[in-house]
């Protein structure tokens, strides 16, 4: 049965909503904290991209005997991909910063 309070609010972590993401305040983060959060984005979604990618061209080179220069994984797959999540992540968080700080005032 769920946690209910006596007022009929469940007592359950809010995960979506405004400014929250999988229970993350992403609303609550100051200046540095948002840049921070967009840099490691953007690195984990650079390196995750690479990772695919190689794994992509190791079974193509393998398939059809090609050989394709692994070093492309990171220029065409990887690079783009983690300028692309540090550019969305910096304006989305910079915006909430943003919205708080206006409100604020």
């Amino acid at each position: 049965m769920a946690d209910v309070s006596q007022h009929g609010n469940s007592t359950s972590p809010q995960t979506v909503g405004s400014g929250y993401l999988f229970g993350v305040p992403l609303g609550d983060l100051g200046w540095l904290s948002s840049l921070l959060m967009s840099f490691a984005l953007g690195f984990a979604a650079f390196f995750a991209a690479t990772f695919c990618a190689i794994i992509g061209t190791l079974f193509y080179n393998t398939a059809t005997h090609h050989a394709i220069d692994f070093s492309l994984t990171y220029k065409r797959v990887g690079l783009p991909v983690g300028l692309l999540v540090l550019v969305v992540t910096l304006g989305y968080l910079g915006t909430l910063w943003v919205r708080r700080q206006l409100h604020k005032a």
